[in-house]
């Protein structure tokens, strides 16, 4: 069973993530990939929503359980893809050729909820779900194409006091603050997203020029990144 699977509905291609907890590891990032690379490809698919099949959990970032040991074992080759795959998805969804959209269902903490601030719009539910970047409190610091996310998404007097105090916000005050489009109860959040995403009928390469000139500042911190991504994240972990 693939840990990633999409429908089409009328021109917008549904994504779910369905690993869990939706935590990232290699198979799991290739596989997001893969289904990305079939959407874009393969389909006629003018939109994106991305959300997760867990009942309370969008995506609690980076599968530590699953990274660490290869770490422990000095395994450079395995972490080394595991950095670079996870920052090729970033990219991916960052400039994917039409317009995208995180349903965020549940919880989107450490790497989900950056992984979040890739997307050009995002939902998120009420009553259940925090968004945080716990970082601060792991002794993690963030890689530059994080950040340069992050402020995209972000107003920066919210940003920092996000990341510097680890703190976590509701749907309510995402939505307060302009970090989503809207906060909405869970049997509503999908009709939300897939009415924004069919009102965004625009032709691809529009959209891919458009994303050229709006997103040059989060490409150029994610391509710094590269000599020294294996490095960094060595030190992080």
């Amino acid at each position: 069973m693939s840990t990633i699977e999409y429908v089409m509905d009328e021109r917008v291609a549904v994504v779910t993530m369905k690993s869990g907890e939706n935590r990232f590891n290699t198979p799991f990032l290739k596989e997001f990939l893969r289904v990305l690379d079939e959407i874009e490809k393969g389909t006629d698919a003018n939109a994106l929503v991305v959300t997760s099949a867990h009942e309370k959990i969008f995506s609690n970032g980076i599968d530590l359980d699953w990274l660490v040991p290869f770490i422990e074992k000095n395994d450079i080759a395995t972490a080394k893809e595991f950095v670079d795959t996870m920052m090729k998805l970033f990219r991916t969804i960052l400039m994917y050729p039409m317009p995208t959209i995180a349903a965020m269902n549940g919880h989107a903490f450490a790497g989900g909820a950056i992984m979040a601030c890739y997307f050009d719009y995002r939902f998120m539910r009420t009553g259940r779900g925090f968004f945080c970047f716990p970082e601060v409190d792991l002794g993690i610091p963030f890689l530059p194409g994080m950040l340069a996310a992050m402020k995209k998404a972000i107003p920066r007097y919210k940003l920092e006091e996000m990341v510097y105090g680890g703190k976590r916000l509701t749907a309510e005050e995402l939505a307060e603050h302009n970090i989503v489009t809207a906060a909405c109860p869970l049997e509503e959040i999908m009709d939300k997203a897939l009415a924004l995403a069919k009102g965004l009928n625009k032709r691809r390469e529009v959209i891919v020029a458009i994303k050229d000139e709006m997103n040059t500042d989060v490409v150029h911190a994610l391509d710094v990144l590269d000599p020294v991504a294996l490095e960094n994240f060595r030190f992080y972990v």
